[in-house]
């Protein structure tokens, strides 16, 4: 299987994992407004290791998303093997993303997530077992630092795995989703593979060493920097700063998903325009007409938390969101997105 991300013009705008978030329906409105890479929510290991039919259901996904990478989480190695075949025969996505980030309490307390960074044998062998179970480009998601543990030293001890992609959240275990970026442990990692690079294309030039051309073939994986950014300027910075080949949007693209737009264009012409009440109101239809589609009224449910995001900030939102959490139907939002 071919790897998707060389096939990606840089910088590469990624929609990140978000757990209870990146669904069906958000990822088609994040692909909608310019994101090149969208991700699943974290999907359980063991579960699909099993066969899961609740969990395979939950990972399909349409076309129009492509190019799709589903999360894997877990603690125990011997069930990623298995995951990863099940991935790649009844769900086939274009990727399979190991987290090894998660801060929440359940996650790491259970050996999975980012507690994984502090635990290499574990951390190591699901990987590997992972690249066994499937011809899929395999990515790792990591935080910048989780105790003594540094998003560097970290890749350091793994690097020799032909991992395709790292997503790397700027911030450190305690810190979660607040506070300041550390740009410098994301610039770190992608400095050690280009130094790698640049040892091995060395040792490839040497004539006398021309029998082992195919052993000093680097492929350099992809770098993604994570975590703070809200707008466009956030996105020039994180990138300036890091020297990444892209970036993965999170929380920033659950209020405003065309934030990838804005950012695609601020970035090549260094100008975007913001949205106003209309085209938010346009987006947020858009984007519940695809949860509908997705799960009927179930979806319009599920919908109700993305409403409340797109309306933060304007006047009298107190009392539409009052409105919009309670939405039970299409019809329901047609009407009160009318009245704003």
């Amino acid at each position: 299987m071919k790897n998707f991300w060389k096939k990606i013009n840089k910088p590469i705008l990624a929609m990140a994992p978000m757990a209870g978030y990146t669904n069906s329906a958000f990822r088609q409105i994040c692909k909608k407004y310019g994101a090149d890479v969208v991700y699943s929510e974290m999907a359980s290991a063991v579960a699909l290791n099993y066969g899961g039919k609740k969990t395979i259901e939950l990972l399909k996904f349409q076309k129009s998303e492509r190019p799709y990478v589903v999360q894997l989480f877990g603690n125990e190695a011997k069930y990623f093997c298995g995951a990863a075949k099940v991935v790649s025969e009844k769900i086939k996505p274009d990727g399979i993303d190991i987290n090894m980030g998660c801060p929440a309490k359940k996650v790491f307390s259970n050996g999975s997530g980012a507690a994984l960074m502090n635990n290499i044998a574990a951390a190591r062998e699901i990987i590997k077992e992972t690249l066994k179970g499937t011809k899929l480009p395999v990515s790792i998601k990591i935080r910048s630092k989780v105790g003594d543990m540094t998003a560097y030293k970290f890749v350091k001890v793994i690097k020799d795995l032909p991992i395709s992609a790292i997503m790397i959240h700027g911030r450190s275990l305690s810190q979660g989703f607040a506070g300041e970026i550390d740009y410098n442990q994301i610039r770190k990692v992608k400095s050690l593979y280009e130094e790698e690079a640049g040892e091995k294309k060395e040792l490839k030039a040497d004539k006398h060493l021309s029998a082992f051309n195919s052993f000093f073939s680097p492929s350099l994986p992809i770098i993604l920097a994570n975590g703070g950014i809200n707008a466009p300027l956030d996105a020039k910075i994180m990138l300036e700063k890091t020297g990444a080949d892209g970036i993965g949007i999170a929380r920033g693209a659950l209020a405003k998903p065309w934030l990838f737009s804005q950012i695609r264009k601020y970035l090549e012409e260094g100008k975007y325009e913001e949205f106003n009440l209309s085209e938010i109101k346009k987006a947020a239809l858009r984007h519940a007409k695809m949860s509908y589609k997705s799960g009927g009224n179930h979806g319009i449910v599920e919908m109700r938390k993305y409403l409340l995001w797109y309306f933060r900030g304007f006047e009298n939102a107190k009392m539409v969101r009052k409105e919009l959490v309670r939405v039970e139907s299409l019809e329901d939002v047609e009407r009160v997105l009318r009245r704003i």
